[in-house]
């Protein structure tokens, strides 16, 4: 990108507002339950249960179905995304998106504990991934609407440190009110699985409720109409788009690649953290719910200061203390991992400290060097490359547990699954080396 490129940050006219950053970020809040009830924590566990079939059969049909979605997102996120920028329907496509979540929420209402219901239950499941992760690029796209050149930092950390505490508080809602007592909320039980099935309900009024600030406040700006464009034409002008990308703006280019990397491993720090809590530390379920909500107080706190350093700093040196810090706390739970449950609650809440830091980092990061009408592109290619990475960290999880397994003869070495996760974590870092920093570039 050169430097007389006009950065959509830097064509924003507008002075950040409390009252827009509040009702951009409620939109955080309110999806939530999206990704840390239905997808992590709860119906996630719920549909691969024994009601539904054995152990094998309904993991590896769960992983089927995430793996198809993660493909379509892959395929489809760049080109709606380019879609948002050329029409600046961005507001109103992430309307229709978010209340097609809170369908999709209701509907799992509907999926009870029986093996004929696993595939009704995947098939919604897989669909709101998809429309979450559409709606995310849409989402994203938006900070330039709400934040300028100097504060996006903090901006993009309170909005993402405000989704980690939304999601917590939804999750301590139905666990404490529907999940946990026999008798949960206007008389609901685990009968039928329908303190699980209410519970998505709940998720679909909080989807709608919480978000309505967002579309109260923020409004598309009035534009010509633009012309249609096919399907074909639109592939098209997407691989036009990567072409002039890598000419123009290599450094971009190269943060896409690096910041593909380092998310994957920053996805496997959450996503395997609770299955180490329980095999490895000795964690009871309970306990992991209760790590699993300290954690993401801790990391929602963490994220909304760092997002002040960001401003002072710049992104890139917030992602590459993370990462560091990622990887010798990583290194830590490994070399300490016979020490009992503290090392977990210690050197694993530290590690949540950095996760969020890193990821809000990476969303500022892009949206500094961003062209003008083009951040719903970009954006969407940012969607697609980490998913097209996404099985790294599981498969260096479970390859670094069989070599440990080699190493030492023992059926129980699952802790050396944290360093298949930390040397993902490393690639990233060392990509990251060679991207310049936006902020620095255009100082």
């Amino acid at each position: 990108m050169s430097d007389s490129t006009i950065t959509a940050l830097e064509a924003n006219p507008r002075r950040s507002s409390r009252r827009r950053v509040w009702a951009w970020a409620m939109w955080d809040w309110g999806t939530q339950p999206l990704n840390t009830v239905i997808i992590t924590f709860v119906f996630s566990v719920y549909i691969t249960g024994s009601a539904f079939g054995t152990e094998n059969d309904t993991s590896i049909a769960l992983s089927v179905s995430t793996t198809i979605a993660g493909l379509i997102v892959a395929v489809i996120a760049p080109v709606l995304g380019q879609s948002s920028d050329r029409t600046g329907h961005t507001v109103r496509n992430l309307r229709w998106q978010t209340w097609a979540i809170a369908l999709l929420a209701s509907c799992l209402f509907f999926v009870a504990p029986a093996p004929s219901y696993l595939w009704l239950g995947l098939g919604i499941l897989g669909v709101a991934s998809i429309v979450g992760e559409i709606a995310n690029v849409n989402y994203y796209a938006l900070i330039d609407h709400v934040a300028t050149k100097k504060d996006v930092g903090r901006v993009s950390g309170f909005g993402w440190g405000l989704g980690y505490l939304g999601g917590i508080v939804a999750l301590m809602v139905l666990y404490f009110g529907f999940i946990s007592p026999d008798v949960g909320l206007f008389g609901v039980t685990g009968d039928n699985g329908m303190d699980i099935r209410v519970s998505m309900l709940v998720c679909a009024v909080w989807i709608l409720c919480f978000t309505i600030p967002t579309f109260v406040a923020l409004k598309d700006a009035p534009r010509p109409a633009a012309p249609r464009v096919g399907v074909v034409a639109s592939y098209r002008m997407l691989w036009a788009s990567l072409k002039r990308l890598w000419d123009e703006d290599r450094n971009t280019a190269r943060f896409l690649i690096a910041s593909a990397l380092f998310r994957d491993g920053l996805s496997g720090v959450f996503a395997f953290g609770a299955v180490l809590a329980a095999q490895t530390f000795g964690f009871s379920a309970g306990e992991v719910i209760i790590f699993g909500a300290v954690a993401n107080v801790v990391a929602g706190i963490s994220t909304i200061g760092f997002g002040y350093l960001d401003d002072r700093i710049g992104p890139k040196r917030v992602i590459l203390i993370s990462l560091v810090a990622l990887c010798l706390l990583g290194l830590g739970v490994f070399l300490a991992h016979d020490g009992g449950q503290i090392v977990f609650w210690t050197l694993g809440l530290a590690m949540c400290a950095f996760v969020g830091p890193a990821q809000s980092a990476s969303r500022s990061f892009l949206a500094r060097a961003i062209p003008e009408g083009k951040s719903g592109e970009i954006f969407g290619l940012y969607a697609t490359t980490g998913r097209a990475i996404s099985f790294l960290s599981p498969t260096l999880f479970g390859l670094a547990i069989a070599v440990g397994a080699a190493l030492t003869g023992s059926s129980t070495t699952q802790y050396f699954g944290i360093l298949g996760i930390v040397v993902v974590l490393v690639a990233g870092l060392a990509l990251m080396l060679r991207v310049s920093d936006p902020a620095a570039q255009r100082a």
